[in-house]
Formats: structure tokens, sequence, C-alpha cells
């Protein structure tokens, strides 16, 4: 073979070569997807980044999704609207942010009807399965359900020990947020305050709270530790944000890349569940290690709270009748009671 024919050859391999980057290349451009987030990148979101990487690489680079947070493409109440009208593909949607729009999701944020992290999202699953309604709620806000983020039980943080009896919490100053949590503290005649999270510490050191009522792994990002030793609790658990990508995005994708998405998803939601725990024993831990004290909160305090508080399951299901949807709501809170076996 000659000098000019050896060059022709190489010049053809090249070719082909390019040719297949430039297919590699479109595949892993052939869907781009953003997902926007309402919180800052942390740890606290790892198993959220893990499934875009799941969905990227079992799709060979076909689906790239590029994950915005701190509201960077939206705020926090508004990316359920923006993930429906197609403006965002994925978004991260707090129910209780869409108190008119997911009132059926919303009764996942009520206090004292979960007793753990892991009962929260198992019924949540059942009930996307079972109850219809709860499809039908993300169906008319035109968005696809992938899974529910748990969240850690929370504790009451403050200098005081005397957090672990109904009896010491009372005049007690707590941090409170949204229409429910303030009617758990006020029942135990306890004080609700609303205070922002990044302003607990403050409120802490100057006594304008006696205790924050945070998760651990906020106590530990926060530092609450530091003017707060002592945590008792656990006190309650309630589901997190949902995860959802909008229907005008899922239904431009093919058959098998929604079906990978629902298998990464089905995976994620358990995965979520060991890794919320472990993260929580991981952030008390390191509490300890600084010189925090965790006391249990008894069961038979518990149970004294509990009595106390109102059936504000029994409210929600009140409150949906007024907006002419109680049959739907008591359905709901009759088979959430019998899955609980109560």
């Amino acid at each position: 073979m000659n000098m000019q024919k050896r060059f022709l050859l190489r010049v053809a391999v090249a070719a082909v070569a390019l040719s297949a980057w430039a297919g590699v290349a479109n595949a892993e451009a052939e869907f781009k997807l953003r997902w926007g987030h309402y919180l800052g990148n942390s740890s606290f979101l790892e198993l959220e980044k893990a499934f875009a990487k799941k969905i990227e690489t079992r799709t060979n680079g076909r689906v790239k999704i590029d994950m915005t947070f701190s509201g960077g493409l939206g705020k926090g109440n508004e990316l359920l609207n923006l993930a429906g009208r197609g403006a965002i593909d994925i978004a991260a949607v707090v129910p209780g942010y869409y108190a008119k729009q997911l009132p059926f999701y919303k009764a996942f944020q009520i206090p004292f009807v979960f007793d753990e992290p892991k009962q929260a999202i198992e019924i949540s699953v059942r009930s996307f399965k079972e109850l219809p309604v709860f499809k039908a709620e993300l169906d008319k806000q035109d968005v696809h359900f992938l899974f529910h983020q748990p969240l850690g039980v929370y504790y009451m943080t403050g200098p005081s020990a005397d957090c672990d009896t109904v009896a010491g919490l009372k005049g007690k100053k707590i941090r409170s947020f949204g229409g429910d949590i303030p009617k758990i503290h006020g029942a135990v005649g306890a004080v609700p305050v609303s205070v922002g999270v990044t302003q607990v510490y403050e409120a802490l050191q100057r006594g304008s709270l006696d205790y924050s009522f945070l998760n651990a792994g906020n106590i530990l990002s926060n530092r609450l530790y530091e003017p707060g030793k002592y945590s008792c609790g656990p006190i309650m658990a309630i589901a997190g944000h949902l995860l959802v990508v909008g229907n005008k995005t899922w239904n431009k994708l093919p058959k098998d890349i929604q079906d990978v998405f629902t298998a990464a998803a089905k995976e994620s939601q358990q995965e979520y569940i060991d890794f919320v725990d472990n993260h929580e024993a991981t952030a008390a831990a390191k509490i300890k290690e600084a010189g925090g004290v965790f006391k249990p909160f008894p069961d038979a305090e518990m149970k004294k709270w509990r009595a106390a508080a109102p059936d504000l399951l029994a409210a929600w299901v009140d409150g949906m009748k007024e907006r002419g949807r109680g049959d739907e709501a008591a359905e709901v809170a009759k088979s959430w009671r019998a899955w609980m076996g109560q």
C-alpha cells in the first residue's frame, strides 16, 4: 500500500470515528431536563442527585438532568406550576406550599398521624396505588409522580433539660410553623412561635425561643446544640416534598425511558427511607460528640400529649367537607387508620 492510500485510509477511519462520536454526542443531548429545587445543595439531597445519575447512566446518556438548587429555577411555591406548564421538567414540591392545589397530599404533613418516616412513606406509596384521589390530584396539576421524600423525626432543642414531660412544656416558647403544628404545641400549654430555620440559633441565644422544633439533621447543620444542649424526642414524623415530572415532559419521553424513570424512582423511594434513618443517626452521633444531649420523650408522656391534642386528621376531613370533598377525605382517613391498625 503506497503512502497516499495509507493516508486516505487514515482519513476514512478518522471520519468514521468522528461520526460515531457525533452520534454519541447527539444521544447525550436527546433529552436535556431541568430539575428545579427549593433546597440548597447538601448531603441531605444525596439520594435525589443519585436518582438523576441513575437516569443518565441507564439511558446511556440519552437523558441529561441539570439540577438547580436554592430556588434558582423558581421559588418553593412556584415549582409545581412551573413543572405543570412545562417551564421546567422536574420539580421538588412541598405539599404545604400548595394547600389549595394539593389538599390530599398536604395531609401527609399533619402532625401526630404517623409514628416514623418509614410508615409515612409506606402509606404514601399505598395511597397512590389504591386511592385514586391522589393520582387525580397530581393529574389535575399536570404532573407525574416519581417518589416522596421522607423526613427525619422532630425534636425539641433548648438549653433546659425540662423538655421531656408535658408539664415541663407549659408556658415554654416553641418554634412552630404551618397551620397544624401550633395546635399541637398549644394543646399542652406551650407558646408556638413562628421562626425560620436560619433564625432559630439566635432566637435560642436571646431567649425568644425556649425550644426549637426540628430534626437531627437540621439541629446539626445549624449548630443548635450550642445554644440548646438538650434535645427531647422524638415527637412526630411527617413526610416531606414530592418529586414530580411535568406531564408535558413525561409524554415526550419514549416508553423505554419512562420505564427507566419508573424503575429508578421505585428504587430511590426505598433507598431514601434507609438513607434518612442513617443520615439522622449520623447527625445525632455528631451532636452528641459536640456535647449535645438527647433525652427520650417517654411513651407515657407522649400519650398525654396526643390525648390533649385535637384529632387533626379528623379536623382535616371536616375542612375537606367544606370544600365539597368530605366523602373522599373520609375514605382517605378511614384507609390510613386501618392500614396503621388504629
